[in-house]
């Protein structure tokens, strides 16, 4: 009984073509060739060199804090409105 394995199929001689998404550096757009390195960030953003990706990581650590300090904001306004409204539910008239 022969069994035939997926790459059996495959041309010898040939290498496979890169994905398309690791065909140019994702922040300069460089092409990105066979032959030179690629330094990969956050598992499929392919860089040309680590300046590069060193300032694609600089670059989302300033968003992140960015982001972090909307969402701070946000939770103060939202704490800040629903601290003034209990204090309004509080106030009672008296008949008197």
């Amino acid at each position: 009984m022969a069994s035939a394995f997926f790459f059996d199929a495959e041309p010898v001689c040939e290498l496979p073509s890169l994905p398309p998404t690791l065909d140019a550096c994702a922040l300069c757009a460089k092409p990105l060739g066979r032959d030179c390195d690629i330094f990969m960030y956050r598992g499929d953003a392919p860089f040309c060199s680590e300046e590069c990706r060193g300032e694609q990581m600089q670059l989302d650590a300033i968003r992140a804090r960015r982001a972090a300090a909307r969402r701070q904001q946000q939770q103060q306004q939202y704490s800040s409105r629903t601290e003034s409204r209990h204090r309004e539910s509080r106030k009672v008239s008296v008949a008197t």
